[in-house]
């Protein structure tokens, strides 16, 4: 393996953390800037494009997480990262995700990404974030009931 793929994988695995770290503390502007300006995230029943849609769909889910739980927090915790470099400036990468509130494990899945190298950083191009499971009465359970 050349330097080069080592350097890309290691941006890799820091923009794939800080997209969690930045989730979980609400810092939805530099969540957003972890993506291309034409950047996708789709999560279940929502395709966001570009980072003014990411930024606010984030921000209204972080409004309806303080509004519905009484402790408002959330971690990510993201295992098994592998990552397929195919050139210099692109590459992907699958992932697992596990969530938890205050109340415990909320629900879990998976990351597949796609990631160019834009200057010296590694962006998301598009983000797929697919539920493999919810707890009973979880924070998403009660969204996805709600049809949020």
């Amino acid at each position: 393996m050349e330097s080069w793929e080592l350097a890309a994988r290691e941006g890799i695995r820091d923009t794939i953390a800080q997209y969690a770290h930045y989730a979980d503390s609400g810092r939805f502007d530099a969540l957003a800037a972890l993506f291309t300006a034409d950047g996708v995230l789709e999560i279940p029943d929502h395709v966001l494009s570009g980072r003014a849609a990411i930024r606010a769909f984030l921000s209204d889910m972080r409004s309806n997480l303080a509004t519905t739980l009484a402790a408002p927090l959330i971690r990510h915790h993201v295992s098994s990262v592998a990552i397929i470099v195919s050139g210099q400036d692109r590459a992907e990468a699958r992932s697992y995700f596990l969530a938890i509130t205050a109340a415990g494990p909320d629900h879990w899945g998976r990351y597949r990404d796609e990631l160019v190298l834009v200057g010296d950083r590694w962006l998301f191009r598009r983000r797929r974030v697919r539920r493999d499971g919810s707890a009973a009465g979880s924070w998403v359970a009660a969204r996805a009931r709600s049809g949020g």
